[in-house]
């Protein structure tokens, strides 16, 4: 077999998932994204280069501190509960502490290999596949940031009879990143709100790339089954005005399902171990207003 010698940088893999496409599937996680949605499950996929992360409930303390022992930035001290502060701002990411750390509470987001390791990996859940229609997602971050990479995964994933699917922000122009396209059974695509000062106030960028990369998209793609996707959050489009505007708007495009999401908090601890606080705190969303916009979105 051909050896795929494109490099990429993956933060996780996910076995036997039910979502993002049909069947059981193999979701591998591409680090890096042009969004800082402030609601982000997945904080330790915004970076593009490998980080930390410090578990604090695995750290063994003052028994070892060999983490501050190798570290060349002398980043690490102890409190006063026997566990380590980091100083994550001042991390050159050189990955001494994850390496010397014997309790394994400090951990690596961001496994750098060749497509082939990663394709291999894959294929090894090829039986689940065929027995449901199942097969590789590529998510992230955002999947269509390291094009090159992505491309050689989703190819060689056809050659060797795994359908492929995708979940994309759409935040990269279409211009670069359109091959990806090509190599797809299944699109996931986030619209997450039409108005583009009220998008960037809560995830860094405007929505006028993504837009025109969705239009793109759907133009070179028509018979390719696309779930444009929003996730309903509290505060930011949460409202029936919200929800209507992106409806209508993917109504114009055949093939095209909508689907909102609803708000959770999964991923905030992840946040404490990356070394950073979680923008909305406790907010929550109302579950009858959810169950409301569901409605709506359906119309």
């Amino acid at each position: 077999m051909q050896q795929l010698d494109t490099t990429g940088r993956i933060f996780d893999i996910q076995r036997f998932s039910v979502h993002d496409g049909p069947g059981i599937r193999t979701i591998v996680f591409l680090k890096g994204c042009p969004l800082h949605c402030k609601w982000c499950c997945n904080p330790e996929s915004q970076l593009a280069k490998p980080q930390i992360a410090y578990n604090p409930e695995k750290c063994i303390g003052d028994v070892c501190m060999l983490c501050a022992q190798v570290c060349p930035q002398k980043n690490m001290s102890l409190l006063d509960t026997n566990k380590v502060w980091i100083n994550h701002q001042n991390c050159i990411h050189c990955l001494a502490c994850a390496k010397a750390c014997p309790a394994k509470a400090i951990s690596l987001y961001g496994e750098h290999h060749n497509a082939q390791y990663f394709i291999d990996k894959v294929e090894e859940d090829s039986i689940f596949y065929s027995r449901s229609e199942g097969g590789l997602t590529l998510s992230g971050g955002e999947p269509t940031m390291q094009t090159e990479f992505a491309i050689e995964l989703l190819k060689d994933a056809k050659e060797r009879g795994i359908t492929t699917a995708i979940e994309t922000c759409g935040a990269i122009p279409w211009e670069k990143c359109h091959e990806v396209y090509d190599y797809l059974d299944y699109i996931h695509f986030d619209i997450k709100h039409l108005n583009s000062e009220k998008h960037k106030e809560w995830t860094g960028q405007g929505n006028e790339v993504i837009l025109d990369t969705f239009r793109k998209m759907r133009e070179a793609h028509p018979n390719t089954p696309c779930v444009a996707r929003t996730p309903i959050i509290p505060g930011f489009n949460d409202t029936e005005e919200d929800i209507i505007a992106i409806r209508d708007f993917v109504k114009q495009f055949p093939n095209t399902t909508y689907e909102v999401l609803r708000y959770h908090r999964y991923g905030s601890t992840k946040y404490e171990f990356i070394g950073r606080d979680y923008p909305l705190g406790t907010e929550d969303l109302d579950g009858d207003l959810f169950n409301h916009l569901k409605e709506i979105s359906l119309q």
